[in-house]
């Protein structure tokens, strides 16, 4: 909020500029996760890049292969998989947050509630609710982990 916000360092200058307000909207929802999931992506993209040998960009540079082409054709199906597993831990990261959302985008049903923070609401009134919630966030999770784990294998 602090930066982002109305007042903030950028907030205020967004909002003058573009008209732009982040917090308590749909797109502060997606900061919020993107900023606290964000680290696990670079990590593994980090992790990836160190791995790959980079004498192939030079055998495609002496080629003839512009820096362009050699990221495009060399790096990037090398840095794919590292690219895959970062994308999966930052959804999954993404997915459960409830700190950063709460307190940038805060609570808003059908514009910045998500499912944690309708789990945390349910909790206090309707434990029942909560359970049947956090059921099905771990089956929709658990669907889509299992789908894109059998793509992933097919596809090797």
């Amino acid at each position: 909020l602090l930066v982002l916000g109305r007042r903030g360092l950028i907030g205020q200058w967004l909002y003058a500029a573009f008209g732009i307000s982040l917090p308590f909207t749909t797109a502060g929802v997606v900061v919020a996760e993107a900023f606290v999931a964000m680290p696990f992506l670079v990590i593994s993209v980090e992790g990836a890049l160190r791995a790959a040998d980079p004498r192939f960009e030079e055998a495609a540079a002496t080629l003839g292969a512009s820096r362009w082409t050699a990221f495009r054709r060399i790096t990037l199906p090398l840095i794919a998989p590292g690219v895959a597993a970062g994308a999966v831990l930052c959804w999954a990261r993404a997915l459960g947050e409830f700190g950063a959302t709460i307190t940038f985008a805060g609570n808003f049903p059908g514009r910045t509630q998500t499912m944690p923070l309708a789990v945390y609401l349910a909790l206090e009134t309707d434990p029942d609710t909560a359970t049947v919630l956090s059921l099905v966030l771990l089956a929709v999770s658990i669907l889509i982990l299992v789908s894109l784990r059998d793509r992933w294998v097919n596809s090797t």
